[in-house]
């Protein structure tokens, strides 16, 4: 019986009776390991490859060369044969998701600066005199100043004539309508402007916020030259006729109405730039990451259209990711933001030394790649019972037009103790090299998985909270990049999970690339379970990412494909091995062709040899568990027969949980187990079966403990892993045996 009966609910217990006298003896899988951004430690259900790629990333650079994590390589493996996979994304340290504030459109700055103001004083001379104003943004404007209404034209942008009609600043007044028209800067007013040959003055500011006014040159040249311009006066001087007397920054009024935040953890999710480039590109923008668009707002209705586009469009190619039209800030709206875009948050938390995902806000996320962080200025029954704007002013609380103080862009994610910049160019660690592929040691793609901070502590996180069978339904563990000769005690971890669960497998790789025989032997000698496997050696495979690049990668990139493969065209009771279910083939070779002998060896020591077989290619051929004494569960098609049956009864029994311990509810168990072990047997996973629960193991005293007992007795269907032939030669006119 279970060891511990305290709170309701289904207990299994199994009885292995299938020890020898001698030594002769629908669910998807779980996915740990490091990626390129997505949500760090928290468990997430993907249904294809690229929906893992959406939500995790899969190339990134490290120096000159490009790469994908292991954790990539075996998604896409196992997703060609199943539509299940959770993922479990490792960082380590003090990591964070980037976030982006909107502004609302009674703001008049950017963070920390108001529009930058000044005021130049242009002299006039007796014929006329060539200006040209280049801004800080590389805008030229060139223009004359004319004293007698003349001047040539022929090759000016703009002609400025002083007017001599006695209209107090009208040449100003023509100046300003024209560097409006063309410039990133703006006449804002105007002096009076006294006789002919006075000097006008222009008042201008900055359009852009934040942009410096002094960094704007001012040059001025002879009438003769055109083509050329003189050296900038100097600030506060007349020579040529030209005094800049600056501006100041100064701190504008700011309010942020709504925050955004990225469902990605990392600092890959970094791309705010406050400078804009050509065509509104960022700087920092790439496909990783994302950036979000005010697309415009109705002050009549208290409502905007917000886009989420990707980090690396443009203006005038713009990539839009998703649209939600319409959202309001009025909490009281079915429109309302944080309900159509979503604002939930889980966070791992510990109690009494067991994980678990803490839910935080109120709306489910409905968008791929955002979260509502905050909504600061909620715009409460923006309409009145007429559909009348309640208060007039709260249309300056609705978020401004446009992609915001930072071009859109997010800012504030963290990557822990490794990660990426927000180009995806991995950082690693700054005490460790990167190691990748056939260079993993005990720095494993960035991380060190037995050191705490290093990447220890989000292994086991993640282990942790995948131990809770009720919450995660998988059966199968997978962790590429975790050595168990090298990462001992991540790896005995993985198999106490397995083991602990009782409904899940585990595929463990030995030893790291380039390893000996003999290394390989004693490291699956030194373990004892039937919930893990090992298999040996590496493999070659195509990088379907990174065109024309091979990588050598560990067995459990590929074995998860072959599992996956085995239950499509097969079940789970029969074998994921040898020529009709083993073959890898994406393999392009083993790290070695084994012999005869070599696959002896291993087998022996319980590793699944991956043997190399002329015109058959790279196949699994070997079945065993790491369990060391011979029994039908040394083999691995027996524990993932036991795990599938186990996962049927336990499920279907939990509908029993509560209901009278009667005669009836015996028949109801019995009703659902002996069809379902029944089609098992047919499918070729049993001999034979019984299962048992009547008043034999359900007497009077098992029922006052409010416990429902039921035995099943199963003879698991043994594979022909060895095949003898005897061929006997007889002579001529001999008569064969019948």
């Amino acid at each position: 019986m279970a060891e511990k009966i305290i709170s309701p609910g289904v207990f299994t217990n199994e009885i292995d009776q299938s020890f020898l006298p001698s030594a002769v003896a629908d669910i998807g899988a779980a996915l740990v390991g490091p990626t390129l951004k997505g949500p760090a430690g928290i468990p997430t259900v993907v249904t294809s490859f690229s929906e893992f790629q959406a939500k995790f990333g899969d190339v990134f650079k490290s120096g000159s060369d490009s790469y994908q994590f292991l954790t990539s390589h075996a998604a896409e493996e196992y997703l060609k044969n199943s539509d299940t996979l959770t993922v479990v994304r490792v960082m380590d340290g003090t990591f964070a998701p980037a976030s982006a504030s909107i502004l609302t459109a009674g703001s008049t700055s950017t963070t920390g600066n108001a529009f930058a103001t000044g005021s130049i004083v242009i002299g006039i001379s007796g014929s006329g005199e060539r200006y040209k104003i280049t801004e800080a943004d590389g805008t030229v404007v060139t223009f004359i100043a004319s004293a007698d209404g003349g001047g040539d034209a022929s090759d000016d942008s703009i002609r400025f004539f002083e007017a001599n009609t006695g209209t107090s600043g009208q040449q100003v007044n023509n100046l300003r309508d024209e560097i409006n028209a063309v410039g990133g800067l703006s006449i804002v007013a105007s002096a009076s402007i006294g006789a002919n040959g006075s000097s006008p003055t222009l008042f201008l500011t900055s359009s852009a916020a934040g942009t410096s006014f002094n960094g704007t040159t001012f040059v001025t040249s002879s009438q003769n030259t055109p083509s050329t311009f003189g050296t900038a006066p100097a600030k506060g001087s007349d020579s040529d006729g030209l005094t800049l007397t600056g501006g100041t920054d100064t701190a504008g009024t700011e309010t942020v109405c709504l925050e955004l935040e990225a469902l990605a953890d990392g600092t890959i999710m970094n791309n705010a730039d406050t400078t804009k480039t050509t065509n509104n590109v960022l700087l920092s923008g790439s496909k990783h990451n994302i950036r979000f668009e005010v697309l415009s707002k109705n002050d009549n209705k208290g409502t905007f259209n917000l886009a989420i586009r990707a980090g690396n469009d443009n203006i005038k190619r713009k990539q839009t990711l998703e649209t939600f039209n319409n959202v309001t800030l009025d909490p009281n709206s079915i429109n309302y933001i944080s309900k159509v875009i979503g604002d939930q948050k889980q966070t791992v938390r510990t109690d009494n030394g067991v994980k678990y995902l803490q839910l935080s806000g109120s709306y489910a996320n409905k968008s791929r790649f955002v979260r509502v962080k905050n909504v600061n200025t909620p715009t409460v029954d923006y309409l009145d019972e007429n559909g009348n704007v309640r208060v007039p002013a709260n249309s300056s609380s609705l978020p401004t037009v446009g992609s915001g103080s930072k071009n859109g862009g997010f800012d504030g994610g963290l990557d822990g103790v490794s990660g990426f910049d927000a180009l995806g160019n991995f950082k690693g660690t700054a005490t460790q090299p990167i190691n990748f592929y056939e260079n993993i040691g005990l720095q494993s793609q960035g991380l060190l998985p037995e050191t705490d901070d290093e990447g220890k502590n989000g292994y086991t996180d993640a282990l942790d909270l995948l131990a809770n069978q009720d919450e995660y339904d998988i059966n199968l563990i997978l962790t590429p990049g975790i050595i168990s000769n090298t990462h001992t005690s991540i790896a005995s971890k993985i198999i106490d999970v397995c083991e602990s669960r009782g409904d899940c497998f585990a595929v463990i790789d030995p030893v790291p690339f380039d390893s000996t025989l003999a290394v390989t032997t004693a490291q699956a000698e030194s373990r004892d379970s039937n919930f893990a496997a090992m298999y040996w050696p590496w493999v070659k495979v195509p990088d379907s990412q990174v065109a024309g690049t091979q990588r050598w990668v560990p067995p459990s990139v590929v074995i998860g494909g072959i599992y996956a493969f085995n239950d499509r065209v097969a079940h789970p009771w029969f074998a994921p091995a040898g020529l009709n279910r083993g073959g890898i083939t994406t393999a392009i070779q083993a790290e070695r062709k084994l012999t005869q002998g070599n696959r002896d060896d291993l087998y022996d020591s319980n590793v699944n040899p991956i043997a190399t077989f002329p015109g058959q290619g790279v196949t699994v051929f070997g079945q065993k568990t790491l369990q060391k004494k011979s029994s039908a569960l040394d083999r691995i098609n027996v524990r993932r027969l036991l795990i599938r049956v186990k996962k049927f009864v336990a499920s279907s029994s939990r509908f029993l949980v509560f209901e009278q311990n009667t005669a009836a509810t015996r028949r109801r168990f019995l009703g659902i187990v002996n069809p379902f072990l029944e089609q098992v047997q047919a499918q070729s996973g049993l001999s034979a079966f019984r299962v048992v629960m009547d008043e034999t193991n359900n007497t009077p005293d098992t029922i006052d403990r409010n416990q429902l007992v039921g035995q099943l007795f199963l003879q698991p269907t043994r594979t022909a892993e060895f095949i003898v032939l005897d061929f006997t030669i007889q002579p001529t006119g001999a008569s064969f045996p019948e």
